[in-house]
């Protein structure tokens, strides 16, 4: 054998033991993500053949359809409607589904800490029979309904007989997809919620009677502490909500619908965020018509433009108007309008006044439209104010009575030119309800077209409108499983389906 000097260098280079050259900084932390990131989609993999057997199993299940009355009971709709605009188990993650056999649900969480919930069902998953009974929108393109959908008595809810069920619509209500609903439901059948309402694109509240409050767009819904008190109504604007908290407990302690029979309100605000209601200044508390009789109130929140400066207004059991800025500051007493809001409907709501904002004047006036269901003539009368609520003047152009053979009106909403938009439901005067619109100094409403599609109406339970040509409304034939949307001033409407 040679010596080692006689070898060539290459020779002497490759009989070297060479040390192994150290990876890139992150190497290993990357192929561990990577290794995680197959296990998920693996589980992923598994999760949506999973939810196709269960699909194929639940379409070969009887469904139950659901029934939209132009009163609908709070244990059928979550337990009721809204009526404003401007969603462990399937239900509590992207709306309801039929329950599943073999997990134990938790039990609902007491309501005196900030609990919440969030599911695992896959990404616009949308149950069936659904039928919207409460809407709240962002912009033009962004909006939620909320309503029941599924089978009920199979629902995946704390209580199995509330299908509470919320879809969202990124484009205008051309399409839906499902989203996180509150788990709502306790021992008794009449709690759940039944309106919705979304401040901006991550703070909304469900309520009615209970109350549900999101801060991350509803993929999270914790439960807020009312003391006991029902929340029926509930608006937004500025960076607040505003809602009336009603004592409504059944004559007599018994059990039964917790958002209609109040006999006390309160007028309370919070902030974006906060769980913290607190009343409003300047307006009584408990207002009432008497220490045990049923009645109801309603509130209207305006403008928040720097065109329309933001003011909210509500009309207390005895009819009295009350109004204020929308800061969180005191409001003011106004004046005792000619009618009063009567006995609540099954949502809560009024049943015999319907109270509207309009724009504003030149001045920056607030104007304001009423519908008197039951004016002392016996008709349905047209109120008119250009001052903020301080005086109206009726429009005795329009006949009453006139108004009232349409149908019992539900819904009240106006454009920027003053003109009205009126949703009824049928009644012995007019057998199938409709929308109907009133221009300025008209003395007869007009119908407003509906698609061909359609079918028998059923009557509408709300409208409003998001701008001076795009409105919605909610009612109408449930089979459709749909609401309908204008965009030429409420002059034609159109069905929009939930289901995708």
């Amino acid at each position: 054998m040679p010596a080692d000097d006689e070898l060539d260098p290459l020779d002497r280079w490759l009989s070297q033991q060479a040390p192994p050259l150290l990876p890139p900084s992150g190497t290993f932390e990357l192929i561990t993500k990577r290794a995680r990131r197959r296990k998920i989609r693996k589980a992923v993999v598994s999760l949506a053949s999973a939810a196709v057997v269960a699909a194929a199993v639940g379409i070969a299940v009887p469904v139950v359809k659901l029934n939209l009355t132009p009163t609908p009971t709070n244990a059928s709709l979550a337990s009721g409607a809204s009526q404003k605009p401007t969603m462990g188990g399937l239900q509590s993650a992207l709306g309801t589904g039929t329950k599943e056999p073999s997990p134990t649900r938790p039990t609902a969480a007491a309501p005196t800490s900030k609990t919440t919930n969030a599911g695992s069902t896959s990404s616009g998953y949308l149950p069936p029979d659904y039928v919207p009974s409460s809407v709240t929108w962002d912009s033009l393109t962004t909006g939620w309904v909320m309503g029941p959908a599924g089978t009920p008595g199979h629902c995946a809810n704390a209580n199995p007989d509330i299908c509470t069920s919320i879809a969202r619509t990124d484009d205008g209500g051309q399409t839906w997809q499902g989203v996180p609903a509150p788990d709502t439901g306790g021992p008794m059948a009449a709690t759940g919620v039944t309106g919705l309402r979304f401040l901006n694109a991550t703070d909304g509240w469900a309520f009615g009677p209970e109350l549900w409050a999101t801060d991350d767009g509803g993929k999270h819904w914790h439960q807020v502490n009312t003391g006991g008190y029902a929340v029926t109504d509930l608006e937004t604007v500025n960076g607040r909500g505003y809602a009336l908290f009603g004592d409504c407990a059944p004559p007599g302690g018994s059990t039964g619908d917790t958002i209609a029979n109040c006999t006390h309100y309160t007028l309370k605000t919070a902030t974006a965020g906060s769980d913290t209601w607190t009343p409003v200044g300047g307006v009584p508390v408990n207002l009432d018509l008497g220490p045990t009789e049923p009645t109801s109130a309603v509130i209207e929140l305006v403008g928040g433009t720097p065109a329309e400066p933001a003011t909210g207004y509500l009309v207390a059991p005895d009819g009295t108007l009350y109004a204020g800025p929308l800061d969180g500051t005191a409001w003011h007493k106004v004046v005792k309008l000619p009618c009063s809001p009567g006995v609540s409907a099954k949502d809560g709501l009024p049943q015999d006044l319907l109270l509207a904002s309009a724009g504003t004047t030149s001045a920056g006036a607030s104007r304001l439209a009423m519908l008197c269901v039951q004016p002392a003539d016996g008709g349905t009368a047209v109120y008119l104010s250009a001052d903020g609520g301080s005086t109206w003047t009726a429009q005795t152009s329009v006949s009453p009575k006139a108004t009232a053979s349409l149908g019992a009106p539900q819904s009240l909403t106006t454009l920027p030119n003053g003109t009205l938009i009126l949703a009824t439901t049928p009644d012995s005067g007019a057998p199938s309800g409709g929308m109907y619109l009133l221009s300025p100094g008209a003395s007869s409403w007009q119908a407003a077209s509906l698609s061909a599609s359609s079918g028998k109406t059923y009557g509408f339970t709300y409208v409003g409108m998001t701008s001076a040509t795009q409105g919605v409304a909610l009612g109408g034939n449930p089979d459709l499983h749909a609401i309908w949307m204008t965009t030429d001033g409420g002059q034609t409407w159109q069905v929009r389906p939930i289901q995708s």
